[in-house]
């Protein structure tokens, strides 16, 4: 486990984790809950380093049922979610507390939200260099390498820490219009 960077705490049976512990990965994710011969198995909670959870039955390693809880509260519902579904598009907490005054609308969940480092993207678990390729923790952390896939996603989809003007024509626009054949007065 050392060598991969994870850890365990808790009870063992011939060399394995065995009964109630706690396991860490080297992503900072952690269990907490029942082991058997090595794996999950039992009651147990995943707790993911921007504070969300994940708290199933597992068996062998694989969980059977459970529930995820986004940090926020926000808990997720297979059947009738109503959340961020296209007719309503409100981050959870201008759900619970209210809109934000006009030009004051939030960018993110979190109010202010973070700042984003240079040249990078706030991809909800950290950010994403793409000159690197990398995605850090927000503490700075490594947390894995890009594959193609996931760069073009987050460089289509995700925040990023530079304002880009878009939808102008800069030669239409009525300040460089020439005021002589402007039409506004």
């Amino acid at each position: 486990m050392e060598l991969i960077g994870s850890s365990y705490k808790g009870e063992t049976k011939n060399g394995r984790m065995d009964g109630k512990g706690k396991y860490t990965f080297p992503t900072d994710t952690k269990y907490e809950g029942e082991m058997k011969d090595g794996m999950f198995h039992g009651k147990g909670v995943l707790h993911f380093p921007n504070g969300s959870k994940y708290e199933a039955t597992w068996e062998h390693g694989k969980a059977k049922q459970g529930s995820f809880t986004f940090a926020d509260g926000l808990q997720y519902q297979k059947m009738d979610w109503d959340y961020c579904d296209g007719y309503d598009r409100r981050f959870y907490s201008e759900r619970c507390n209210g809109l934000r005054p006009a030009g004051e609308s939030q960018l993110t969940d979190l109010h202010p939200p973070r700042v984003i480092p240079d040249g990078c993207y706030d991809c909800g678990d950290g950010f994403y260099d793409p000159s690197a390729r990398v995605v850090n923790s927000y503490t700075g952390r490594f947390l894995r390498n890009a594959d193609d896939s996931e760069h073009e996603w987050i460089v289509r989809t995700c925040r990023k820490a530079w304002d880009e003007v878009v939808g102008t024509d800069p030669e239409k626009s009525v300040a460089t219009v020439p005021e002589e054949t402007s039409n506004t007065k």
